[in-house]
């Protein structure tokens, strides 16, 4: 959904966008890159940061991408672009995956595999243009160098299980799952059935190795520390990143300007409550500056942290009540509440992640003790006031 009150945030580099193959830079040593997503959300925001590692022969300069995109020709190309005309004649160190979903994951094998044992090619100075000289000749990587992964445990682990089959994208259990909560039209349920590849097919592998990322990690990144903080709800495990000496957020999806963040419940874990998981997350990024640049996963950078929390948790009351007052009506499942919670025509990618938004506020619901859950013969569960 649109965000009504987007008035509220401000957007500092306007209406500028990085162009496909190209990119925008934030600060010295912060690069904006956007890549094209075959869905209705059109496109993905990814980030290089300078960096420099320990080698061989001393320290060694290069970059980290902060995730990948999905793994498809188009993506691939567009990053051999930006190796080709715009690091500087550096090497990518690492690859930081914010959390599992495929649009964040897809390329992570092929860029580590990519830049693993790379050496660093010269590089002539440039002017920055916000100032300063770009470095010159860097040193060598190292045949031994491995460009390595780095993501929190838990998302690592399911995107090892999910390209090698699905979680909660498609199958047979997606659609005996969504059906007991009420989709039984049989062209969508087949057309769930079939989606059993979906993960597969924009995440073929995993990095057999990785390093894990947990909530309040401290990493160095080129001239600056970033905070690791944990957020729940949207994926089990996600990492977003702060800098507090640039004043940045890299938030991945947790906080988005212009959509709600997408907080489902599949099949693998039916009785969740991640609403409530990715609320407390919210409350906890208060804790940043309201001045915080958010760099975002999806949409334009913006300020304006903590008016966006409040718009979101508003959101998420307004939901809430507005099921609660369609079940006190009368008994309801998750499929019926499509309508009330989204307003716009859905298609089947859309209604699958609307059909687990619509049982993570019923559940969420459930679970507080505000409504009560129940089984029908019909093998559909539905939800009344308790």
């Amino acid at each position: 959904m649109a965000n009504p009150r987007e008035s509220e945030l401000s957007y500092p580099l306007g209406e500028a966008l990085p162009a496909p193959g190209e990119v925008l830079e934030l600060a010295p040593g912060l690069r904006w890159v956007r890549m094209a997503l075959p869905f209705a959300l059109d496109h993905i925001n990814l980030w290089l940061l300078r960096d420099e590692i320990e080698g061989p022969n001393g320290k060694v300069q290069g970059w980290t991408i902060v995730d990948c995109g999905i793994h498809n020709e188009a993506s691939q190309a567009q990053w051999e672009q930006i190796f080709a005309h715009h690091l500087d004649g550096l090497p990518v160190l690492r690859v930081i995956v914010t959390h599992f979903h495929p649009d964040h994951m897809g390329l992570a094998h092929w860029l580590t595999e990519k830049w693993s044992g790379r050496a660093a090619g010269p590089s002539q100075g440039a002017a920055s243009p916000l100032g300063g000289q770009r470095s010159g000749a860097a040193a060598s990587v190292g045949a031994n160098h491995e460009c390595r992964l780095w993501i929190s445990a838990t998302d690592y682990n399911l995107a090892r299980v999910a390209s090698g089959s699905t979680v909660g994208m498609g199958g047979e259990a997606a659609a005996a799952f969504f059906g007991s909560h009420g989709l039984t039209d049989p062209d969508s349920l087949a057309k769930i059935r079939g989606r059993a590849s979906y993960y597969p097919s924009m995440v073929p592998r995993v990095p057999a190795a990785y390093r894990r990322l947990m909530d309040g990690m401290r990493l160095r990144i080129g001239a600056h520390e970033w905070r690791c903080l944990v957020g729940y709800g949207h994926a089990p495990e996600h990492i977003s990143l702060y800098s507090e000496s640039l004043g940045v957020l890299i938030s991945g999806d947790m906080v988005l300007p212009r959509i709600s963040t997408n907080v489902s419940v599949v099949d693998v874990e039916p009785e969740a409550d991640p609403l409530r998981l990715y609320l407390d997350s919210l409350e906890r990024l208060l804790a940043l500056p309201d001045s915080t640049l958010v760099l975002p996963a999806h949409g334009k950078p913006f300020r304006g942290l903590h008016a966006r929390i409040d718009q979101l948790r508003e959101h998420h009351a307004e939901r809430l009540e507005e099921v609660l007052a369609a079940c006190r009506a009368k008994p309801c499942h998750a499929a019926e509440l499509l309508a009330l919670l989204f307003k716009r025509k859905l298609d089947l990618h859309q209604t699958t992640f609307a059909m687990g938004e619509s049982v993570a506020h019923l559940n969420a619901l459930w679970l507080e003790g505000r409504l009560r859950r129940e089984r029908g013969e019909d093998g559909i569960y539905r939800f009344s006031v308790a």
